[in-house]
Parts: structure tokens; C-alpha cells; sequence
């Protein structure tokens, strides 16, 4: 179908926190942008819209405007997607394509593809084939519009649609692996075992680092800290060296907006000072435990105490959110497990013959698997719950970064081997 070496795979994965999109081959990705969009409602067929969309795909009118245009003719959606996104825009909502996992708006991540090829990798999706990361629990209905997006709007040569877990596992060189995957939206624990995803064995939970930002979040305003956006404000020097802050009013900022931003700190909070506790959160136990400090954008100092254990400690022990003020309860809470809980239940679920080799090969990945002491924990916890004579392993490869990206460098791997180049499939087929 394709010819080898001089035209390279272009790999993209779309995660509910970030999209990374690069070049088979290279290490990391050539770039990596929030895969949440900033979208104002224009409505009726504004002149100055048009241009701009048709701009923006770059494609002909007659076929790159027109499906967007019969169903939206009322009101049409103008998107601001990676570096446009970061500014404050009156009434633009911050819009997510994705829930827990799944996708469920196909303009938005149209959107998203478009600018990952057009703007960032400067590439036109004619010339290259087309490795994309699918959720292990995607259906065929989502394939199918995947295919169809890339193969009529994009007329991409070839496709291959590859699942997280599988990448994740070929990433750090195993075709068996129990892959415990913690990403922004949710969090998916799949066996795959000579390079397949079983798909009875998959676990998933809405625990996934946006949630535990959440529950930062809430948790901080309980005690009375008021975290400010950084567009509420600016600095004002007084005398030299001495700020003073005044307050911004912009009074046509969304909500969705204002919370994206409080997010944005919420979770940086909880990457700098959250690591996981040794055993079960305590209440009594961490009352006393030492604090560290923060220093807000706005110049304010919060000291966070047990915080740091109690919020990371949610994904062992989900029902610690329902102590934390502000945070809805689970619907269905019996769905609602542990980490360890869900590593038992997907191998339960397995062939007695592989249950072994996948206890030794528990894979971390996704954003959230880079909390400090998360495999430590881990593999105490499966090991206390697992038959006695298994062997339990988790691996953490490398730093968090190569965690965050290991599905695409998974997908960077597998679409740069020689032997894979038979496995893309083109429109005709």
C-alpha cells in the first residue's frame, strides 16, 4: 500500500487532557496542546466567520465547509484551539471532545486534528499515513467515524487504529502487560497479551486526574483560600520590588473559562506538592503531618498539610472524595473502585494461565501515574491481595514525562517497524 522509507507515519493521539502528534520514529512528540477548545457561538452566516473557517481548513470550499455549514446554519462555532486558546475571549466556553475516554463531540476533535497537521506539523494528511490511539474500550461506531473522518475529510492514504493499551506495552517493549492507565478524563486498567487488548479484562473508573484536580480544588476552598485566575489581575508595582495586586473585571468571562483557569492552578498545586501516603489516609494519623507552602500567581502563600496525602490517596480509596466539601457523590458507587481493586478485577478476569506473567508486568502510564510514590503503593497493595506465591511487579518507565507520552511513543515504535507496514489499510479496502 506505502511505500517504506521517505515518507514517514505521522502518529496522533488525542487524550482527555492533551493531544501529542508527531513524526514514527522520533522519541517524543512534536507537539503536544490541550485537548480542550475555546468555542464562541456566532449566530446566523456572519461574513467575517466564513473566510475565517475556510482559512482555517484549508481545504476547497465546495467540500471543506459545506457539512459544517447545512447542519449549523443557525449558529456556528468558531474554535480556538492551542496557543489562540490561552487568551481570555468574551463568552467563550471551554469545551472538552471527550468523556471519560470516549469521544463525544467529532467537530471538536476534527478541530483538534486539523490544527495538530495544519498549524503545528505543518504537514498536508494527504502525503502521510496515519497511526491514531484509540481508547481500549472504544467501539466500533467510534472506529467507524474515526476512519471516515480521516478518510473523507483528510483523504489520508492509510489508517491504523491502535489501542492505548497495546501502544503503552510495545512503548516499554512487552507484548504482555497488565496496563494500569491513569490519564486526565479517567482511568483504564486493560491486560493485553501478545500485543491484543483483552477486552473482557478492561476496568475503568471517572478517577482520573482531572477528577483528583477537583477535589484540590474544592478541598483548598473549604478552608477559606481563594484561588484567583491569572486573568482576574495584574501586578502593580507600588515601590521597587513591592506589588501591589489590582483587581481586573471582565465581566463577560465565562464560567466554564473562569473554572478552566482556577483548574490550571488547582492542578499545578497538586503536581508540585501531592505524593501518595505509605498506607491508608487517615484523618487522625495525618492531622499534625508537616506543611508545605505554595505561592499562588497572585502573590498569596498556602500552606498545604494533609492535602498532599489525602487527595492522591483518592485512587486507592475513592471514597475519601466524599469526605471533601462541594464534591458530588457517585451515582452507581459500587462501580466506583481502588486502583488496586480494578488491577484484581482485570486479572481475575483473564486466562488462569497468563494471571502471572501479567501480576509481574503491571505497566504505569498516563499523566496522573507520575504522582510520587504511586508504584510503591501499588505494588504493596496488589501484593497484600494477590494468591501467595505470584510475583508482583509494577514498572514505572522512565521519567514522567516518557509516562505521559508513552501511548504516542508506543505508536511512534510501532508504526516505524518494517515488519507493521503490511498492517495499514487504505480507503478501498
Amino acid at each position: 500500500m506505502y511505500g517504506g522509507d521517505e515518507v514517514s507515519a505521522i502518529v496522533i493521539d488525542v487524550g482527555s487532557y492533551s493531544c501529542k502528534a508527531g513524526y514514527a520514529g522520533d522519541d517524543t512528540p512534536k507537539c503536544v496542546f490541550p485537548s480542550v477548545v475555546g468555542s464562541i457561538e456566532q449566530t446566523g452566516d456572519t461574513d467575517e466567520a466564513k473566510p475565517e473557517k475556510e482559512a482555517d481548513s484549508g481545504s476547497d470550499p465546495k467540500n471543506g465547509s459545506k457539512p459544517m455549514d447545512v447542519d449549523k446554519a443557525k449558529t456556528k462555532r468558531k474554535f480556538y484551539l492551542g496557543q489562540e486558546f490561552e487568551f481570555r475571549r468574551d463568552h467563550m466556553e471551554v469545551i472538552s471532545p471527550l468523556k471519560d475516554g470516549t469521544v463525544i463531540d467529532w467537530e471538536v476533535v476534527d478541530n483538534i486534528w486539523n490544527h495538530a497537521f495544519r498549524r503545528r506539523l505543518l504537514i498536508n494528511p494527504e502525503e502521510h499515513p496515519m497511526l491514531i490511539a484509540e481508547p481500549s474500550t472504544n467501539s466500533g461506531q467510534q472506529r467507524e467515524k474515526a476512519a471516515e473522518l480521516m478518510f473523507e475529510k483528510y483523504k489520508v492514504p492509510a489508517l491504523f487504529l491502535a489501542k492505548n493499551a497495546v501502544l503503552t506495552s510495545f512503548a516499554s517493549g512487552r507484548a504482555t502487560s497488565l496496563v494500569v492507565d491513569c490519564g486526565g478524563g479517567s482511568t483504564v486498567v486493560s491486560a493485553v497479551h501478545d500485543g491484543y487488548v483483552l477486552q473482557k479484562s478492561a476496568a475503568t473508573s471517572p478517577i482520573g486526574g482531572e477528577f483528583l484536580t477537583d477535589c484540590m480544588m474544592k478541598s483548598l476552598e473549604s478552608k477559606g483560600v481563594v484561588i484567583r485566575p491569572k486573568y482576574s489581575f495584574k501586578k502593580k508595582e507600588v515601590s521597587p520590588g513591592d506589588y501591589k495586586v489590582v483587581d481586573l473585571d471582565f465581566p463577560n468571562t465565562t464560567d466554564s473559562y473562569r473554572l478552566y483557569c482556577m483548574r490550571a492552578i488547582a492542578s499545578d498545586i497538586k503536581e508540585s506538592v501531592c505524593r501518595v501516603p505509605d498506607t491508608p489516609f487517615d484523618e487522625v494519623a495525618y492531622a499534625n503531618v508537616p506543611t508545605t507552602s505554595y505561592e499562588l500567581p497572585d502573590g498569596q502563600t498556602i500552606e498545604v498539610g494533609a492535602d498532599r496525602f489525602k487527595i492522591p490517596d483518592i485512587l486507592f480509596n475513592p471514597y475519601l472524595s466524599q469526605t471533601i466539601p462541594g464534591i458530588d457523590g457517585f451515582g452507581d458507587s459500587t462501580s466506583i473502585r481502588g486502583l488496586p481493586r480494578m488491577v484484581l478485577d482485570s486479572v481475575n478476569r483473564c486466562d488462569v494461565d497468563i494471571r502471572k506473567e501479567l501480576l509481574s508486568n503491571i505497566l504505569l502510564s498516563g499523566g496522573s501515574s507520575s504522582i510520587l510514590q504511586i508504584k510503591e503503593r501499588l505494588e504493596k497493595e496488589v501484593l497484600e491481595e494477590s494468591p501467595q506465591n505470584a510475583r508482583v511487579k509494577v514498572l514505572a518507565s522512565g521519567s514522567s514525562m516518557e509516562r505521559r507520552f508513552s501511548v504516542w511513543i508506543g505508536g511512534s515504535i510501532l508504526a516505524s517497524l518494517g515488519s507493521f507496514q503490511q498492517m495499514w489499510f487504505s480507503k478501498a479496502e
